[in-house]
């Protein structure tokens, strides 16, 4: 099956950290990163959406961080 997760995090070197380990999980980038300004906050926010293939079959309990 194919997994899919959408990273998310404050512009900081944090969303860098959370990307390096999926890819080190195993996980493939899928498209560019995206970034928005979160005004309530006052901070842009990143997005990275990310793939991955593995045995099983998907079912909505399936924990996408698990793998």
């Amino acid at each position: 099956m194919k997994l899919y997760r959408l990273l998310t995090e404050d512009d900081t070197s944090a969303f860098c950290h959370k990307v390096t380990e999926a890819l080190n999980k195993g996980w493939e980038l899928q498209g560019d990163p995206t970034y928005a300004f979160d005004a309530a906050r006052g901070v842009m926010r990143c997005a990275q959406a990310v793939v991955k293939e593995v045995e099983g079959t998907y079912t909505p309990e399936t924990k996408l961080g698990a793998h």
